[in-house]
């Protein structure tokens, strides 16, 4: 993947990556069963690639507009400590994230992919959206991914802070080392 030395100077400054959920780490696409019970497909890689960057020092958090179980679940196995659900003002849960952590808004990365997110994008250090995403998104982002939301685009952003920071040939050799 092709990132601008810019690109490369920010990434290596996160301390805190932010994710949405709905259209980011899923394609978007809401299952309903008979009894309103909600399923999502997420990527294992992308949940993968979240591991690989919290084990490296870099805290997690998510951000989504919708309330869901799931979510819960998911979030709970990859270890991701900070999940902010039902959020119809991203914007306030960044705030509170960034005083709870005493961290600067441009050491701090967002993927989106929607018009709820773009408050939060504005804010940020590195707005990332995700191939797939609304234009004004793509328009007021310092990145896209090459992968669309729940295919891939988390891990991609992962793998681009991990290489920033210098980190992401040592994930390599750790797998690599698992398997001699």
């Amino acid at each position: 993947m092709e990132v601008s030395e810019r690109i490369r100077d920010l990434a290596a400054s996160i301390k805190l990556a932010i994710f949405d959920v709905d259209g980011v780490l899923t394609d978007g696409g809401l299952m309903l069963g008979p009894n309103g019970q909600e399923f999502k497909n997420f990527h294992v890689r992308d949940g993968l690639g979240l591991v690989m960057l919290r084990d490296n020092g870099v805290k997690l958090a998510i951000i989504t507009g919708r309330e869901s179980s799931v979510v819960s679940e998911r979030m709970a196995a990859l270890g991701i400590e900070y999940v902010f659900q039902g959020q119809s003002d991203k914007l306030q849960a960044l705030e509170k994230l960034l005083d709870e952590l005493q961290i600067n808004a441009s050491s701090v990365c967002y993927v989106g992919d929607d018009l709820p997110d773009l408050p939060v994008m504005m804010r940020v250090g590195l707005p990332i959206a995700v191939a797939d995403a609304h234009v004004k998104l793509i328009e007021n982002a310092t990145w896209k991914t090459q992968a669309k939301g729940g295919a891939g685009a988390v891990r991609e952003v992962c793998e681009m802070i991990l290489a920033a920071q210098g980190k992401l040939d040592s994930v390599f050799q750790r797998f690599e080392s698992q398997g001699q």
